[in-house]
């Protein structure tokens, strides 16, 4: 198939492949129970697969749409040996998600007509938002960029000694103030400080109370308002953290979110302490927001862009 040409370096390949190792593992093991002592794909195989896939965390609706693709195919080939049913999902899942225009990136990239780019990080506690926030200041710094961070989540004190951290570590300005200051206030400072310093990309971290959807709604939007009055058409993304770990819980949460705000791209985190890598494959295909960004260990490297292409190609090894 034309889909798997080598499009990653060598070495994040391997970070890919090492951090979905374990989804990869369990996947290929209720594969090989599910094709158990038959020869050709047949509707048993066909059921047993559907269940494989929906265990692996790719969702329900994915799960159905796959199968039926596999379902023309063996119609139309007449013969399939469950030799190749792992290629074949290869290909049609890579096909399936090639619908949607994303996830074509291979690098860290900011618009270049967007001065400074304004990147609004969203997500619940817990999920690695800071983490990951540092960790794209890194990537974009080596790329070049000047960035600087703005810790409008004032709802923990940890937080904004953790983004501190962060910014020390990668060494790029950070503006802060005390824990409990108006998050609209800091993301306005974090705007003026960022223009006044010429810098490329913004990333303002906030809280993620989702309890309360209409107060994290009143905050957002007053956040994105008066980043307005600094930069006219900011942000120009909201990315929205999900932790890959909880699997179908990362499904939920894409939803309620999308609720509360608008959200333009996704950061799917800690893929490689787990087996439910699917995931990345149902919320690719369900929501018709790209996953910009995965989360594949926990070196400062480990973030990686998603490209589904490689994506595909390293779970069904």
């Amino acid at each position: 198939m034309s889909f798997f040409k080598k499009i990653f370096s060598k070495e994040k390949k391997e970070t890919l492949d090492k951090g979905l190792e374990k989804t990869n593992a369990t996947f290929l093991t209720k594969l090989s129970k599910a094709v158990a002592g038959k020869s050709k794909v047949d509707d048993d195989v066909l059921d047993n697969l559907e269940e494989v896939l929906i265990s692996s965390d790719v969702g329900v609706e994915t799960t159905l749409k796959v199968i039926d693709r596999i379902e023309a195919r063996v119609a139309k080939d007449k013969y399939l040996g469950t030799d190749e049913l792992n290629s074949i999902l290869r290909e049609e899942i890579a096909g399936l998600l090639s619908e949607t225009n994303t996830g074509n990136e291979t690098e860290f990239v900011v618009p270049e007509n967007k001065k400074p780019y304004v990147l609004m990080v969203v997500g619940v506690n817990g999920v690695g938002k800071t983490t990951t926030i540092g960790k794209l200041a890194s990537q974009f710094k080596k790329s070049g960029k000047k960035v600087v961070l703005g810790a409008a989540d004032t709802f923990r004190a940890a937080a904004i000694d953790q983004l501190q951290v962060w910014a020390d570590r990668v060494d790029v300005p950070i503006v802060r103030q005390d824990m409990g200051s108006d998050p609209a206030s800091v993301a306005y400072d974090t705007l003026q400080s960022g223009v006044t310093q010429d810098a490329d990309v913004i990333v303002i971290d906030t809280a993620g109370r989702l309890h309360n959807k209409v107060n994290l709604m009143n905050e957002l939007t007053k956040i994105k308002r008066v980043m307005q009055k600094v930069v006219g058409d900011a942000p120009h993304d909201v990315l929205l953290v999900l932790d890959g770990s909880t699997g179908q819980n990362a499904f939920e949460q894409a939803k309620q979110f999308t609720k509360a705000t608008e959200v333009t791209s996704l950061a799917v985190t800690k893929l490689d302490g787990t087996a439910k890598g699917g995931v990345v494959i149902g919320i690719s295909d369900q929501f018709q927001i790209p996953v910009k960004y995965i989360g594949v260990g926990e070196g400062i490297d480990d973030l990686q862009v998603f490209n589904k292409v490689e994506f595909v190609d390293s779970f069904f090894k």
